[in-house]
């Protein structure tokens, strides 16, 4: 790693090179897939037509998410409800056989933790800091609230990942986005990202992985948090970072897939080395405050 001070996307990036080549693009090893059941089919079908397995199912994690029905999934005698939109129907139970011939973990459509996808890897302590974590699903750039590096990737990535545990990608710069101030009665996350993305535009982050900093940000709930870094995605960014805190710690501890014990304090003393350096070149585009956006 460099001598130079880095920026919290650096840092990953860095920790995180397979092999860098000589145009530049580097393959990075990914810690974390998120998995459903709309961009999946057709890479589970590669690897199949390939003889190939799941390099890393021990990393890989599988939701039902964009095709379940918000009504009840059971009856009162606790059978499972058929799903009547044929076509949903068939993307959840390819799904559900795909999961179980390759041996990946999987939370069904009527286990207690399904949920939305970015949502389940929070709270199940799958997604943390310092990791790259990617799903088939733009708005995986949620996940950087809790500083993980995370983005969407296409169906054919996905078959890389589930394949090799790695990508191809070249590096983005870095974007820092400060946020200082009190935020006004009644204004939530939402009106903040929102009121960021009316200043520099719906493209305005493209090329750029995005860190929020600044007062308005840190005094975010990790929930809050989580709706900044999931918008990045309609400011153009390639993701959006938050470094890790004590609210994030506080929020991970004891998690069913956090580390425990020692592994614990081990993580939490890394995870406190990546934040930002004092002078690290980052590029300052948008400033607010708090009252501003009010």
């Amino acid at each position: 790693m460099s001598n130079r001070p880095l920026t919290l996307y650096e840092k990953i990036w860095a920790a995180h090179v397979v092999e860098r080549r000589d145009d530049g693009t580097c393959l990075i090893y990914i810690d974390r897939h998120l998995v459903h059941e709309v961009t999946s089919p057709q890479a589970f079908e590669g690897l199949r037509a390939n003889g190939r397995r799941v390099r890393r199912p021990d990393l890989t994690l599988a939701v039902p998410d964009h095709n379940l029905p918000t009504t009840p999934r059971v009856d009162a005698a606790g059978n499972r409800l058929p799903i009547a939109d044929r076509e949903s129907a068939q993307q959840l139970a390819a799904l559900e056989r795909n999961v179980a011939e390759f041996g990946i973990d999987y939370f069904g459509a009527t286990a207690a933790e399904q949920g939305i996808v970015h949502v389940v890897g929070p709270e199940q302590g799958f997604t943390l800091p310092g990791t790259t974590l990617v799903c088939g699903d733009s708005h995986t750039s949620a996940h950087g609230a809790l500083g993980a590096l995370a983005f969407g990737i296409g169906t054919s990535e996905v078959e890389h990942v589930l394949a090799t545990q790695t990508l191809l990608l070249s590096q983005s710069k870095t974007m820092e986005i400060r946020v200082d101030g009190t935020l006004g009665f009644g204004v939530s996350a939402k009106d903040v990202v929102l009121a960021i993305i009316g200043k520099t535009g719906a493209a305005g982050g493209t090329g750029y992985v995005v860190e929020y900093t600044g007062e308005v940000i840190r005094a975010l709930s990790i929930e809050g948090r989580l709706t900044v870094s999931n918008m990045s995605i309609e400011g153009g960014a390639r993701s959006g970072l938050i470094a890790p805190d004590e609210k994030t710690f506080a929020y991970l501890k004891g998690r069913p897939m956090a580390p425990k014990g020692e592994q614990w304090e081990q993580a939490v003393a890394w995870w406190k080395t990546l934040p930002t350096d004092d002078a690290a070149q980052v590029a300052p585009v948008a400033t607010a405050t708090g009252r501003a956006i009010a």
